[in-house]
């Protein structure tokens, strides 16, 4: 008589479960937390300015909310079109949808009630146009840079970056329920200095781009042109931030931190452009935290100076 006893059929799921702390986190990080960031950093330098002192701290809560969740829509979208990219990307393999930690479904309809929570939410505690102004900013960032730019031209960064311009316009459009010539300067700054923020990075993961067939600047031009690119768009940043100057509220504090900012945002450009036309790679990490600093700097200047009493 045989002794073998055979093992007990497993019938149960044993496959590990997620903890709600990790799902939440996959979430987060399906609207580009590090992106919304410096979204919502011009955000409120932008109502500051807009008031000419402090605006309503529940406008600017209730703002920065709708911000975060019209940003997070479309950081989420990006994340659902652009799976099949970040497969390809060591800079991008840990996201959620190329782990399998989120289904492609859920980031999907996650995406879209961000996106619709994130209008209906302004438009309930805000005003029309810094809904419309919100759904618009999704629409630039998911159809216009992620869709149609992207994947087919090397100047996706410049018009696609006209999307993170749209913060300061819904700050600006919450406090005023309308946009003035300030917001449109700030809204300027920003444009210009998206590229010269963004190009560096493609300098350093260019081989990432490249597998990905991604036809960012720093993949189809050399170091040397795309180093003069950033010059080029680094000044015009710097020069676009001083027409700020003559807005009611901005003084000299602002009129000092522009130009000596402004200076060291061009100096790094240089120095990235001079190692490039001597064929080094240079620090194009350097220059783009450098320009978000400068970025973040210049609205601290912008949301202080309205501030004092001189």
């Amino acid at each position: 008589m045989s002794t073998e006893i055979s093992a007990p059929v497993q019938t149960a799921d044993h496959r590990p479960r997620r903890s709600i702390g990790r799902t939440v986190k996959n979430y987060v990080a399906l609207t580009k937390p590090r992106v919304m960031e410096l979204l919502l950093v011009v955000t409120v330098p932008a109502m500051i300015l807009a008031e000419g002192g402090l605006p309503d701290l529940w406008l600017v809560i209730a703002t920065l909310i709708g911000g975060a969740l019209s940003a997070g829509s479309a950081g989420s979208f990006n994340c659902y079109i652009d799976r099949d990219m970040d497969r390809k990307m060591k800079r991008t393999e840990h996201r959620p949808l190329v782990t399998g930690e989120i289904s492609d479904r859920n980031a999907l309809l996650f995406s879209w009630v961000l996106g619709v929570v994130s209008v209906v939410w302004l438009l309930l505690t805000t005003n029309w146009l810094a809904a419309a102004l919100s759904a618009a900013a999704i629409f630039f960032y998911v159809v216009v840079y992620t869709l149609l730019l992207k994947r087919h031209s090397e100047q996706n960064i410049i018009w696609g970056g006209i999307a993170g311009c749209f913060p300061v316009l819904i700050g600006w459009a919450a406090v005023t329920g309308d946009l003035g010539w300030p917001a449109w300067v700030f809204f300027l700054i920003i444009f210009l200095w998206t590229p010269a923020h963004y190009w560096p990075l493609s300098m350093r993961y260019r081989d990432d781009y490249a597998a990905a067939g991604v036809p960012m600047l720093g993949v189809v031009r050399g170091r040397a042109t795309v180093g003069l690119q950033i010059i080029l768009y680094a000044w015009a940043t710097v020069a676009s931030s001083l027409l700020l100057i003559p807005a009611e509220g901005i003084g000299w504090i602002y009129a000092v931190v522009a130009v000596a900012s402004g200076g060291y945002f061009i100096l790094q450009a240089h120095r990235l452009y001079g190692s490039a036309i001597r064929g080094q790679e240079g620090k194009p990490m350097q220059v783009f935290h450098g320009s978000i600093t400068y970025l973040s700097v210049l609205s601290i200047a912008i949301a202080v100076d309205p501030l004092l009493p001189f």
